[in-house]
């Protein structure tokens, strides 16, 4: 019988071609809007690293201003580490893998007459942050971890910046002069951009990953500028650029990966049994709050979607609404249309739920036309929004499998849920009253 209301809901939707297409428009039009919207906050607040998000954790400690709570909220954290207390988690190697880390920036001097200087985005790590983070290679290897503690000037470069100083070429043990001084390449990365980009959301969530990575140790050495947030409760005490990175200003990021809550529970402990210690010695004069946030709760936590976004995405729903509303009147005018049918068929015994489940059939039929035809359109406005903000969001603007078998449940339960009270009108008619008029 399904076989059957389908032959006779392709002749209804060929019988009356324009009212047919107006309902499939309308629903395109609304699964268009949507499935924009969703798919943009979806892949906004995914999953960047599935299979370790639960055992990677940003630290947060109290070391704000005993006067005034961390952005005027008593339940908010610093959202990073003074450069000291960064260090200091780092010496006391109480994590599997764990990396404090910063972004900057310098100038880069390719080799060549010919060649221009520009600059480039640097990340600012520990050896760890490669294998915490997954980040994959084309040549070479992360910088052994007693180039951490010796300060050596070894770096690792992004596919592009290979590309660009040595002609996408292996250039492992080759050297690339930064900031003036001679830095030996250890290492290139392959295309990689986390999205959200959740292990620096303070300095854009959705912003492109750095260009260069080099030991974080060298940030004192080298005196090298801050790129990223900087926030301060009191002056350094002192001047100069050592002053600054041990002031209280907080500018650092810092994760740790914990396998499981035993480990997770023992790192607590550790940095509630360091924040006392610390206030022994005149710091951190706030109640004691120390947080271990891992890559979802983050983000949560760090609002990496925006209220604007998911805005936009409610609205899109209500205009799907609207286009239902349509979608109805325009079920009730054609199923109207067919009175004379459908008392007929009462008439020589058909049964209403016979008649009930043939029209809604056919009112499947064209939610999931306009499902399909709303899929071209949802395309369109992620190729628009492509357009305006750029190659960046290539990874927040596409539709996936699962995005498009939500697009197409949607239409096809929407529609049906439009057709159930013009079905239901149809189905009720008097067979008499029909047969008299014909």
């Amino acid at each position: 019988m399904f076989g059957y209301y389908i032959k006779l809901a392709l002749k209804s939707v060929k019988r009356n071609p324009i009212l047919s297409l107006l309902m499939i428009t309308a629903i395109a039009l609304g699964i268009g809007a949507s499935m924009t919207t969703i798919t943009v906050n979806y892949l906004m607040s995914a999953d960047p690293i599935p299979n370790k998000s639960h055992q990677l954790f940003h630290i947060q400690v109290d070391s704000w201003d005993p006067n005034n709570a961390f952005n005027d909220d008593e339940d908010a954290l610093p959202n990073q580490l003074t450069w000291t207390d960064a260090t200091n988690f780092i010496h006391a190697k109480k994590a599997l893998r764990q990396s404090a880390m910063g972004m900057s920036g310098a100038i880069i001097e390719p080799a060549g007459d010919d060649a221009k200087p520009f600059e480039a985005s640097i990340r600012l790590a520990y050896t760890d942050f490669f294998a915490m983070f997954e980040v994959p290679f084309i040549y070479g290897t992360p910088w052994e971890s007693a180039s951490d503690n010796n300060r050596e000037q070894v770096i690792v470069l992004s596919k592009r910046i290979n590309e660009s100083v040595f002609g996408g070429e292996n250039s492992v043990g080759k050297t690339i002069i930064v900031d003036g001084r001679s830095f030996q390449v250890v290492g290139v990365i392959d295309d990689w951009q986390p999205m959200p980009k959740f292990y620096d959301v303070n300095n854009g969530a959705f912003n492109e990953t750095e260009e260069v990575f080099m030991p974080f140790s060298l940030k004192e050495e080298l005196e090298l500028p801050n790129w990223g947030n900087n926030s301060c409760w009191k002056s350094p005490e002192g001047e100069g650029y050592s002053a600054f990175l041990r002031s209280e200003c907080i500018n650092t990021q810092m994760w740790v990966e914990l396998p499981d809550e035993t480990a997770k529970a023992e790192y607590m402990g550790f940095l509630n049994n360091y924040v006392m210690e610390q206030k022994e010695l005149g710091r951190f004069p706030r109640p004691l709050k120390n947080r271990l946030s891992n890559v979802m709760q983050w983000m949560e936590s760090q609002e990496v979607v925006e209220e604007d976004a998911k805005m936009m995405m409610w609205l899109s729903f209500m205009f799907l609404l609207v286009c239902l509303l349509n979608t109805i009147g325009l079920l009730l005018a054609k199923f109207t249309g067919k009175s004379a049918e459908i008392g007929l068929r009462l008439a020589v015994g058909a049964s209403k739920a016979d008649l009930f489940k043939q029209h809604l059939v056919e009112s499947a039929m064209i939610g999931l036309l306009g499902g399909i035809a709303g899929l071209g359109l949802a395309v369109l406005g992620l190729q628009g929004i492509k357009s305006l903000y750029g190659d960046f969001v290539d990874d927040l603007a596409t539709l996936d499998i699962s995005m498009i078998l939500v697009a197409l449940s949607i239409a096809l339960l929407s529609s049906i849920a439009a057709g159930l009270y013009p079905t239901w009108r149809a189905c009720n008619i008097a067979p008499a009253s029909q047969l008299k008029s014909q």
